[in-house]
């Protein structure tokens, strides 16, 4: 009974009836995407100023009421867009990842900053295709509003003639002598009548469409809970990318210090590079001593008999030799174990040069003695 009485109402009482249904009934998404908001100051009408933090979701929605387009965007329970698309709107891609326009209503300029180029062009050709179609909606709605007049006008000029019609009562005679006006009343209520059977006509559509928009507000009902769940979705993702985002943090955080330990290694091998060549050096230097040593011994064979008491001291002090040799090779391989092998490495070299400069010392007695 009420969708009837709705219907035979006048377009404008219609419309008025439609708007009264809540937003989410009226509305529905047609295009999503991502991207940064911003709002140009209006103290400077210069600088943008961030409407959001980070990117958020902006949407395209269409009211099938009103016939008309928005621009809505929000940022957990703050609405920072909501703009109604006219045909005079432009959107100016100001360079390759940014774009805006000009909102006269909401007294403004939206800016908003893609991740990609495409994600501009694929904006601002929806942003245009809307604009078309806001265009042709208002057109349409202009030459239906003439239609209406017009109607309303011609069912004005009926109204007398079907008065008459009815305040028509006579005679037989009465009828048959005004035969003309009869025949005119007559043609004028079927005029009525088909006037009549095209507002019954008229009534059968907007009921079909009553229905067509009960089935649109259920899908969009439906749509409205899938997009909630999907914003639920959102934020559980949000939440695992920030928890994987502390992880990843902690984990460089880490590889820095292991970085740090691993450059303290390197000075410290370095250092015990430079330390085992200057040993190196050194021992090349006694051997060249131990050598001097020899040629000596060998150019005296006179003495080889009193001689043979150092001899035994230079073998057990080549022997002694040999087995520090073989210590150097044996630290030169442990190297990087630790600093108390190298403190031992430097007590038996200091023995050993101890040992040398004994032998030396008797060596030089030895001469005084033979050039006594």
């Amino acid at each position: 009974m009420c969708s009837v009485l709705a219907f035979r109402l006048s377009s404008p009482a219609r419309a008025s009836w439609l708007q009264t249904l809540p937003p989410q009934q009226r509305e529905q998404p047609i295009y999503t995407t991502r991207a940064h908001v911003f709002q140009i100051d209006p103290s400077t009408k210069k600088n943008w100023v961030p409407a959001s933090k980070q990117a958020v979701t902006v949407s395209y929605f269409y009211d099938s009421t009103r016939n008309s387009y928005r621009i809505i965007s929000v940022d957990g329970s703050k609405v920072i867009i909501n703009s109604t698309i006219t045909p005079n709107m432009t959107f100016t891609k100001t360079s390759q990842k940014f774009g805006q326009w000009a909102d006269s209503r909401a007294n403004t300029v939206f800016g908003l900053g893609f991740a990609s180029e495409q994600q501009l062009t694929k904006f601002a050709e929806k942003f245009q295709e809307v604009k078309d179609a806001a265009k042709l909606a208002k057109d349409k709605s202009q030459e239906k509003g003439d239609t209406l007049s017009n109607h309303s006008q011609e069912s004005g000029r009926e109204t007398p003639s079907a008065n008459q019609a009815q305040s028509f009562n006579g005679t037989d005679d009465e009828k048959i002598s005004f035969s003309p006006e009869a025949a005119q009343l007559k043609s004028e209520n079927e005029r009525l009548k088909s006037v009549v059977e095209q507002s019954n006509t008229t009534a059968k559509k907007y009921e079909t469409e009553l229905q067509t928009l009960k089935e649109s507000n259920a899908r969009l009902v439906d749509a409205l809970q899938e997009s909630s769940a999907n914003v639920e979705s959102w934020k559980k993702e949000l939440t695992a990318c920030q928890e994987e985002s502390d992880t990843l943090r902690k984990k460089i955080a880490e590889l820095e210090s292991e970085c740090n330990e691993a450059n303290q290694e390197k000075q410290k091998n370095a250092q015990l590079t430079i330390r085992v060549k200057e040993l190196e050096a050194e021992l090349q230097e006694k051997e060249q001593e131990l050598e001097n040593l020899r040629r000596q011994a060998e150019i005296i064979p006179q003495l080889m008999g009193e001689c043979e008491s150092i001899t035994a001291k230079l073998k057990a002090a080549e022997s002694q030799n040999k087995e520090l040799e073989g210590k150097l090779e044996g630290l030169q391989m442990d190297i990087n174990d630790s600093r108390q092998k190298q403190g031992n490495m430097k007590g038996e070299l200091k023995k050993f040069m101890d040992i040398l400069d004994g032998k030396l010392d008797e060596l030089h007695e030895f001469r005084q003695g033979l050039s006594k």
